[in-house]
């Protein structure tokens, strides 16, 4: 269920909100046969090793800067070995490095939070601010704490309430390598009683920003100083700004598995939340794995992201609100074969007269759903759902969906969601589109334009390996996404993956029965023991 829009569309059925009503149809089903190549199951590990242990626990906990330091957790045992446990304080509030070392794993035994809440702006000895952050006083300077995590360490919420939470002011620094990505994951996942279809067992991670947001739980966004709080937590966590150059750090090379446990009253997290983040955090090979929510959620900001692999989300694969300014490129877009509501979704939260209208802009996708959106709280409809004060761009895409319609574009407030499209090749079912409120499938079907600016929504996909361009693909001719912004590389091809020998995926990735990403991605179910 997402956080921010799950009221609103559950109100949909009860109260026939604007922009929903009798033409938010279900999907009448396939228009012919179509084969998604899904590659074979990846073999599932049992609870219990069937051979010598390989992981042997580390002798102790390592010393850390932050002086209530690291508390020795003794050892956890599962399929691949004993190890160390090392648990990190609730409050980290030096900044602080967590080392790789054999045999030992980081736990988060509930919220963790890096440094004290900042504030909208930065603190001074003449405007101080009340840190909203539990156990931190009134803060006349950022905290500035960067938690830094080394290439292949492991941590994981030892409960459902568990998750990082990188609070304004602070940052995060975890870098990995394709060869020894940065893991967050569940108790469960360590013990080995994990399977395919396991999630929502920790919370995730948050990282909270002082770039413009919208849909305001304090403040005005006419006033500019809109805040909103981070929904489920039972202590604020709060995020906005008006820096959209903010800096909340670095990831990158980082697997987030397992995520989106209910905090609160029906509201999740999801593996990666980023809540008004500025256009100074970078992130970049970011795999979300089987999140209970969405792939990863981001709320307002000025957020670019690069290689982003969703693997078995439960609601949208790619969710992105409250004002955001986003650009993604190399996106591949997967939930397991009967999961996942959309591959998309686009909105304002239902803030129609907010400012900035959410902008996204994605280029270089894969993104396959197999069948009719399944969401458990109310049916997005389509694979790509795109409303309520958005502006969408898409170029040089695959939208695979053969038992759904493709995009669904929902019409309301003075200016509707608008899409623009360039070089995207739809799979359908025999209808293509939807429009709900304003729009009307005739419409949605102008908005892509199928014909023109190298579109095609009758196109068949030749896919190799679930998402690898075949001959079909390459024979798309490429949109040059680098005149819209210096953040996108020019590339000759559409798709997430040109050949066989683009392999930016391998390695940092791990394998489920959704996708096998090759022999060098080791097993979602499993640890790595590196």
């Amino acid at each position: 269920m997402k956080n921010i829009h799950g009221l609103f569309l559950v109100g949909c059925s009860a109260l026939a909100l604007a922009g929903c009503g009798p033409s938010d149809i279900a999907s009448p089903g396939s228009g012919g046969n179509v084969t998604i190549n899904y590659p074979a199951p990846t073999p599932t590990p049992t609870p219990t090793p069937t051979g010598p242990a390989t992981v042997v626990a580390a002798g102790g906990c390592p010393t850390i800067a932050d002086p209530q330091g690291l508390t020795d957790g003794g050892t956890i045992t599962g399929p691949t070995g004993t190890w160390r446990v090392c648990r990190l304080p609730n409050l980290i509030k030096v900044s602080s490095t967590l080392p790789k070392i054999a045999g030992l794993l980081y736990e988060l035994p509930g919220r963790v939070n890096v440094g004290c809440d900042g504030g909208f702006a930065v603190p001074t000895a003449a405007a101080p601010h009340a840190s909203t952050t539990t156990g931190c006083s009134n803060l006349t300077a950022d905290t500035n704490v960067t938690l830094t995590i080394q290439p292949g360490v492991i941590l994981y919420g030892s409960t459902g309430q568990s998750w990082l939470a990188v609070n304004r002011g602070n940052k995060i620094n975890a870098v990995g390598s394709a060869t020894q990505p940065i893991i967050f994951t569940s108790k469960d996942n360590v013990l080995g009683y994990n399977d395919d279809t396991s999630q929502g067992q920790w919370g995730g991670v948050v990282l909270m920003g002082r770039a413009p947001v919208t849909d305001c739980n304090v403040g005005t966004v006419a006033g500019g100083t809109c805040e909103r709080d981070t929904e489920g937590s039972a202590d604020l966590a709060r995020f906005g700004g008006a820096n959209p150059a903010d800096n909340s750090g670095r990831m990158s090379f980082v697997q987030i598995r397992y995520s989106g446990f209910v905090l609160g009253a029906g509201k999740e997290l999801q593996a990666l939340t980023t809540e008004a983040i500025g256009s100074g955090t970078v992130l970049d090979h970011i795999q979300s794995h089987n999140s209970s929510d969405d792939g990863a959620e981001f709320f307002g900001g000025n957020v670019n992201l690069k290689y982003y692999v969703a693997t078995g989300a439960d609601d949208d694969s790619l969710d992105v609100d409250t004002g955001a300014q986003m650009n993604v490129q190399y996106a591949l877009l997967l939930p397991r074969a009967t999961k996942g509501d959309a591959l998309f979704e686009i909105d304002s939260n239902g803030a129609e007269g907010d400012t900035p209208r959410t902008k996204l802009h994605v280029s270089n996708f894969v993104a396959i759903q197999p069948q009719t959106s399944a969401d458990n709280e109310a049916n997005d409809l389509a694979a790509a759902l795109f409303r309520g004060n958005s502006d969408v761009t898409l170029s040089n895409g695959l939208i695979v969906a053969p038992s759904n319609e493709c995009i669904r574009m929902n019409g309301s407030g003075t200016t509707p969601a608008t899409l623009t499209a360039r070089s995207v090749a739809l799979q359908c079912n025999g209808t293509k589109f939807l429009g709900s409120g304003s729009f009307n499938a005739s419409a949605v079907a102008s908005a892509f334009g199928s014909g023109a600016n190298n579109n095609n929504d009758s196109f068949t996909n030749t896919l190799a390996s679930l998402f690898i361009n075949g001959a079909n693909e390459n024979g798309v001719t490429a949109f040059d996404a680098s005149t819209l912004s210096s953040f996108f590389a020019a590339t000759t091809w559409i798709g997430a993956v040109r050949n066989t020998s683009d392999t930016w995926y391998a390695g940092w990735t791990c394998n489920s029965a959704t996708a096998n990403f090759g022999s060098s991605s080791s097993l979602c179910t499993s640890l790595p023991v590196n």
